[in-house]
């Protein structure tokens, strides 16, 4: 098969993460056994070969993209970039067959023209392997010249990892998959417990714990790029993907008063295949119950007011689901994602001081975290 002979080779591979995050991906993939994660700027850093690139993509919640380092050089002149950028190992990476587009940035450097720098490799991927270049095309390869440094990477997702393949129905605002299971493990959730979200929407906090307790890799009901890389190896890929999910006793619940959303978060648990585990109901904040059984995880994402709902009237909903939760939740734990440091404080919850604000549709939004309610 061509390119196997680079199967094992150490490559450096980045998992990017929304900004604030890094460290909590970090803690994921170290969990999952990587090699050395180093969490930086907008991501994190690990080496491995091909398979763990395949691994990264499968079976890790938190990233966004895995990105695979190809080449790194000089260039200071479109000249020096055209040479250097045929010299690189193409044929190891790319497919003839496949189509591939190139897209570039650069910062602080002598090349200064984003187009030129993308037409120079482009080229080179044309002329020194024979695969044509294609704004459509899935695989993309991504060009970043800063203080004159060049690196190359292949994009080996393709579509954002959120995108799991069984959440085809969304609420209002919604949540991003890989956002909702890193603010899950920021409060100490690892498949363990129970999670309860009295405004689930279309049911992310839910599914993805329910997942997590169930062991099933993210990545299972989709497709990625790296299948149309030359390293791929469909036999290896096939044997990665024999996960057998666990068994769990465990139950998750989520609750919203829009009747629409309820229905399209039990479809998405149909989907997701753990619609056996999460029980959705409709009813407003006021009538929550408690469910039977040991405490566990409140999570919960209520409307910022900045798109959804008038800011004023929330105080009145953040009121209401504070006294909810110290009147019947004592015990449980609770996360709550706002942008709004005001709305978080109007529950009269006991919160630690939020973390750090995260990019989210245009907003900052925090995680606020209670210890076990009295």
């Amino acid at each position: 098969m061509p390119g196997t002979t680079q199967r094992d080779r150490k490559l450096e591979i980045f998992l990017t993460a929304p900004p604030g995050l890094e460290a909590i991906l970090c803690d994921e993939v170290r969990e999952a056994g990587f090699e050395a994660p180093e969490p930086t700027p907008g991501g994190v850093s690990i080496r491995g070969g091909w398979p763990e690139v395949w691994r990264a993509n499968l079976c890790l919640r938190g990233a966004s993209r895995v990105l695979v380092r190809v080449a790194e050089f000089r260039a200071m002149h479109p000249a020096q970039l055209d040479k250097r950028a045929r010299k690189v190992d193409w044929a190891g990476v790319l497919r003839a067959d496949v189509p591939v587009r190139v897209e570039a940035s650069c910062t602080r450097s002598k090349i200064y023209h984003a187009g030129a720098a993308a037409q120079r490799v482009e080229r080179a991927i044309t002329e020194e392997l024979g695969a044509s270049v294609s704004k459509g095309a899935a695989l993309r390869i991504m060009v970043r010249i800063e203080d004159d440094l060049c690196t190359i990477s292949v994009d080996s997702s393709g579509e954002l990892l959120h995108r799991r393949g069984h959440k085809q129905f969304v609420g209002k605002a919604p949540l991003r998959e890989t956002l909702a299971s890193l603010f899950l493990r920021q409060c100490g959730y690892r498949g363990k417990e129970s999670v309860l979200d009295p405004m689930c929407g279309s049911g992310s906090f839910v599914i993805e714990a329910a997942e997590i307790a169930a062991g099933l890799c993210p990545g299972r009901g989709r497709s990625f790029a790296f299948e149309k890389l030359a390293s791929f190896n469909t036999q290896a890929w096939q044997q990665l993907q024999t996960t057998l999910p666990l068994e769990t006793d465990l139950a998750f619940y989520g609750s919203d008063r829009d009747a629409g959303a309820i229905q399209g978060a039990i479809s998405n648990a149909e989907r997701a295949g753990v619609a056996k585990i999460c029980n959705f109901s409709q009813f407003a904040i006021s009538d929550l119950q408690r469910p039977e059984g040991p405490p566990g995880l409140v999570m919960v994402n209520p409307p910022y007011g900045s798109r959804i709902g008038n800011k004023k009237l929330l105080f009145g909903l953040y009121g209401a689901l504070g006294k909810t939760l110290h009147a019947r939740f004592s015990g449980w734990r609770v996360g709550l994602v706002t942008s709004e440091a005001g709305l978080a404080r109007a529950t009269g919850l006991p919160f630690a001081p939020p973390g750090p604000p995260i990019p989210h549709g245009g907003l900052k939004i925090r995680l606020w975290q209670t210890g076990i309610l009295p």
